[in-house]
């Protein structure tokens, strides 16, 4: 299967910006934000803040994890994995925000009483989860609500696993003076 032109052409920047060319990593950035606008947006369509916001964001997984990509594999395949992460995130935060705006019918029974105390619960934790940064948001929720391990936190998210753990210190640490009302 022959390569792309896009896909030689980033792959040559990205590989002589890892040899220390910072001139053609530079231009790898440059041509990697465009290359990542059309493929978020072709998929976030009517989301234009929400894709340069996940640019942004997968350019800094990029860089941060420049050091696991294998030169002999392609480069467009690594790029596009981690934007489809990103972007599983942002549409599962999104979805947790607007579950938190749906009207409640006090009627339900599933608002009996043993069921109350913890729905007002993930519901005060998913609205204090949404207020963190993704760097401290999502390691919290994959380590310590989904039960993730570092490693596989940091393959999952495009962080270093000591991101990660530092991701969870200071989230936690936030959320604590929030509840405090340190906000």
């Amino acid at each position: 299967m022959a390569k792309s032109e896009a896909e030689l052409r980033l792959h040559g920047l990205f590989v002589r910006g890892l040899d220390g060319d910072a001139a053609a990593y530079r231009s790898f950035l440059e041509q990697l934000a465009s290359h990542l606008r059309a493929f978020l947006g072709r998929r976030l369509f009517g989301w234009p803040d929400d894709v340069e916001d996940l640019v942004q964001e997968c350019l800094l997984a990029m860089h941060n994890q420049r050091h696991t990509y294998q030169p002999d594999q392609p480069l467009t395949a690594w790029v596009h994995a981690i934007a489809r992460y990103k972007m599983i995130d942002l549409l599962r935060a999104r979805a947790g925000r607007e579950a938190l705006h749906e009207p409640l019918d006090d009627e339900l029974a599933v608002f009996a009483e043993s069921a109350t105390e913890a729905s007002d619960a993930r519901r005060d934790l998913a609205g204090l989860l949404a207020t963190l940064p993704d760097r401290h948001r999502l390691p919290i929720v994959h380590t310590r609500l989904e039960g993730l391990s570092v490693a596989e936190t940091a393959r999952l998210t495009g962080m270093s696993e000591s991101a990660v753990k530092v991701g969870v210190h200071r989230g936690l640490k936030a959320l604590a003076q929030k509840i405090r009302g340190g906000r």
